[in-house]
């Protein structure tokens, strides 16, 4: 595939970023891309450690004449977020990606792109790859599970890691260097329920066509959740017409604002069903009126078929179709002394309803310890409430702002030189890596910088190949000053 633009050096980057993308590696499943990573180490002869959760750390000695410097760390992770577009036929387990580069833009055909966190990896190998460059000792870190809760980064032994300068390559914003993040944890709420196999009419209700995004980078941007406007279709339904509740599931990754979710009730008669099909209709052009205006591609279908299925009986479904309209769901907290800037969020990302089991998780962030633990409060209150057996899991701690940052200097004073322009130095509200590396290593600098990659969690996922050129172009130069 060619990749070239106007001026571009790197060609190995993309090289290696599209092998990457031959190589399924959603979260949980890195096995295979982990054993690719040491595989390239191997074949270099390079120092390389990989433990039992595929984490992988890759050493490379310093350039001629750079021995006596101090190791720098370069950080990211390799798994990748899996959507795709309804009615797509890809496997995440299976298949590769499928690229496509037009106008300098870099694309995958209907599913996420996977540069976050792929293009991280991509620029370390072609950096260890590189032998022309000038460079400090280099200590790769490349982390599973991120995607998850930052599983992998929890359960790496840091010990292995020598290094207290931190560049985290996850940022996907060029001509912004990120130097706090918000701590968070993920909530999951579970209830047995007793279904009865029945025959009937069912409407099934497909909400689709929602932006979604990154729950904690998107969050501010008060995009619509699939979830809950498909829990008030449903139980408006219950109230007001003859059904029962079959089935509900919208979202799959914690991370991400849900965009999709599938509903199915059931009706005793075909004239019942249409009944139903006419309230959903009509309530549809009232939810047309709220979102379109901002989500245009927002769209609602049903469908009616004869058919046998388990049905739920009310109470089980009220219970939780009222949780997911009570759990705390978007912006929280914001910090009106800076910007608006969020302190604290919570995103309904998972709901699942079917014969034997309902759950709901819920992906919780926050600048504040304080605010995150009455965000559990509230989550735990809501699920005594409703009957539901509540447990916290993947939490991970901020990133605080640091007074002192030679790396945060040196990458403000390199890119002015570079590009004659500042870099912004933000906090973000979404969780890094940095956070947990800070906790473990004491006295670690750390930034998280990175190269412009757009709609992350998304199959509209895109990478810019110019901004890429400039942020390898950016990174090498900060690697040459630290030699």
């Amino acid at each position: 595939m060619e990749y070239k633009v106007k001026g571009y050096e790197p060609e190995s980057l993309f090289h290696f970023f599209e092998e990457i993308c031959a190589i399924p590696h959603g979260s949980g499943n890195e096995k295979e891309i982990s054993n690719y990573i040491v595989n390239f180490a191997k074949e270099r002869n390079l120092e390389y450690y990989q433990d039992e959760h595929y984490n992988v750390i890759i050493k490379k000695s310093a350039s001629h004449g750079s021995e006596d410097k101090k190791p720098v760390m370069l950080q990211g992770h390799m798994d990748m977020v899996c959507e795709k577009i309804a009615g797509l036929e890809h496997d995440f387990t299976k298949d590769p990606l499928k690229l496509i580069v037009k106008d300098g833009v870099l694309t995958a055909d209907g599913t996420t792109l996977g540069a976050d966190n792929g293009i991280a990896v991509a620029l370390m190998l072609a950096i260890l790859d590189d032998n022309s460059i000038k460079h400090p000792p280099i200590e790769c870190v490349i982390t599973t599970g991120e995607e998850i809760g930052l599983l992998g980064a929890v359960a790496l032994d840091k010990s292995k890691i020598t290094a207290r300068t931190m560049i985290n390559l996850d940022s996907e914003d060029e001509g912004v260097a990120t130097v706090s993040c918000a701590g968070g944890f993920n909530f999951t709420s579970e209830k047995s329920i007793i279904s009865v196999e029945k025959e009937g009419y069912t409407l099934s209700i497909n909400i689709s066509g929602l932006l979604g995004g990154h729950s904690g980078l998107d969050i501010n941007k008060e995009r619509y959740n699939a979830n809950i406007l498909m829990a008030r279709i449903v139980s408006k339904l219950i109230k007001e017409t003859k059904c029962e509740f079959v089935s509900f599931n919208g979202g799959t990754k914690s991370n991400a604002i849900t965009r999709e979710c599938v509903s199915k009730v059931m009706y005793n008669s075909k004239e019942e069903a249409q009944k139903g099909e006419k309230l959903v209709f009509d309530f549809t052009s009232v939810l047309y009126n709220e979102v379109k205006p901002y989500e245009p591609e927002f769209s609602i279908i049903t469908n009616i078929e004869n058919e046998k299925c388990f049905v739920s009986n009310t109470d089980d479904a009220m219970s939780f179709l009222n949780a997911i309209k009570l759990m705390p769901n978007g912006v929280r907290f914001r910090n009106i002394n800076m910007g608006g800037f969020v302190v604290a969020s919570t995103n309904v990302a998972i709901a699942e309803f079917k014969k034997d089991k309902c759950k709901l998780i819920v992906s919780a962030r926050s600048s504040v310890t304080s605010i995150q633990e009455e965000m559990k409060d509230i989550l735990y209150t809501i699920c005594e409430t409703f009957g539901f057996e509540g447990s916290v899991y993947g939490e991970y701690p901020g990133w605080s702002y640091a007074e002192n940052s030679p790396i945060r200097e040196l990458f403000c004073e390199s890119y002015k030189e570079l590009f004659n322009t500042e870099i912004k130095v933000e906090a973000i509200h979404a969780g890094l890596e940095c956070g947990l590396f800070s906790d473990s290593l004491e006295g670690l600098d750390a930034i998280a910088v990175g190269p412009d990659i757009k709609a992350c969690h998304t199959p509209d996922e895109y990478v810019s190949l110019c901004s890429v050129e400039r942020f390898y172009k950016l990174l090498v130069y900060v690697l040459h000053k630290l030699s």
